[in-house]
């Protein structure tokens, strides 16, 4: 999975870029390892924030909280912090044989979203590496659901209020696709 920190819209649609924190690194982190993804990628254009995101990402490898937290250490083995998907995909190119499938995320309804149920049965069935895309901000700009292979349908709630951390969408998402039933 990649939590994308450009290009994603800001409350006005803007396209912008936005900050790292600390609790997407570290919770994305443990949740990519509880369903056994193969990486967990960063990726942010803004110099600053990739070296926050790799100081973080240091204290919990070679710091003192990989021994204080050998779980968390474990965890974060799987974080990469890049500067675009370019990066993403020439580190997949590199260790994986089959291309990369783009699985865009978001709240709103987008015409052909699959299912959670289709998408499933997708990865069961084997022969396609996915790349899920998960926005930070107002969500993923236009250009990466232009650029996605499929759409994933929005998680919905209750009411009419449809504006999930990050985390929790990943959380939600990540146990629809890949946790035991």
């Amino acid at each position: 999975m990649a939590l994308i920190h450009y290009p994603v819209c800001d409350r006005n649609g803007r396209v912008v870029a936005t900050a790292i924190t600390n609790l997407d690194l570290h919770d994305m982190s443990r949740l990519a390892r509880t369903f056994g993804l193969y990486r967990y990628y960063v990726v942010t254009p803004v110099a600053e924030q990739r070296d926050l995101a790799e100081r973080i990402r240091a204290h919990w490898q070679e710091g003192w909280g990989g021994s204080y937290n050998p779980d968390r250490k474990d965890a974060f083995q799987l974080l990469r912090v890049v500067s675009d998907l370019v990066e993403v995909i020439e580190d997949l190119d590199g260790c994986q044989e089959k291309r990369v499938t783009f699985v865009a995320t978001g709240a709103k309804e987008r015409s052909g979203a699959l299912s959670f149920e289709q998408m499933r049965d997708r990865i069961q069935r084997g022969g396609e590496h996915f790349l899920l895309l998960f926005g930070t901000g107002w969500g993923l700009a236009d250009e990466l659901f232009d650029r996605a292979d499929y759409i994933l349908e929005p998680v919905k709630g209750a009411g009419d209020y449809n504006h999930l951390p990050v985390r929790a969408a990943a959380a939600i998402i990540m146990d629809r696709l890949l946790g035991r039933r």
